[in-house]
């Protein structure tokens, strides 16, 4: 059964997030869009690793919406519809993902499906990988990621037929 849609009140704004049903609570919104420009665009974790960890979530939530977005920074940072096609189930056996990025989504896996679990074998690949600050931030950014995927599908998303729109990177 499809959810219904919440419209957003009317908006001169072209920027989906801004004109989303969010807009009901500018706020909200407002506050949303302070600590995603700061994870974004004032973080210790290159971009192309993010958007990686982002579009995951955005694939075991089911947000069509999150699915279809690509930052432009990340983009720039080398970041290919090519290598967001890795992003799969079978992503551990990618010869095109770094070891680095494998860890990173093994870790968005554990944090969205078994965040309790005790991995002794995952923390110390991330700590291979990443410091101590970068992992806080890949676990703030999941969680936010995981959040705001979740009010959209539940809100009403866009289509699943959404092309691929690349954005600003939130600032």
């Amino acid at each position: 059964m499809r959810k219904p849609r919440i419209r957003p009140p009317t908006t001169e704004s072209r920027d989906p997030v801004q004109s989303s049903a969010l807009a009901h609570q500018p706020e909200l919104l407002g506050a949303f869009t302070r600590i995603y420009a700061t994870l974004w665009s004032h973080g210790v974790v290159d971009h192309p690793t993010k958007e990686i960890t982002r579009l995951r979530n955005a694939r075991i939530t089911d947000c069509s919406f999150c699915r279809n977005v690509r930052f432009s920074k990340a983009r720039a940072d080398g970041l290919t519809e090519e290598l967001v096609d890795e992003i799969q189930d079978g992503y551990r056996k990618s010869e095109m993902l770094t070891d680095r990025q494998k860890a990173a989504l093994r870790f968005t896996d554990a944090f969205l499906r078994d965040p309790a679990s005790d991995d002794a074998a995952l923390r110390a690949e991330l700590l291979r990988h990443f410091t101590p600050e970068q992992i806080v931030e890949l676990a703030a950014g999941v969680a936010l990621f995981m959040g705001f995927s979740k009010i959209a599908v539940a809100l009403g998303q866009a289509p699943n037929d959404m092309p691929v729109l690349v954005m600003p990177t939130p600032e």
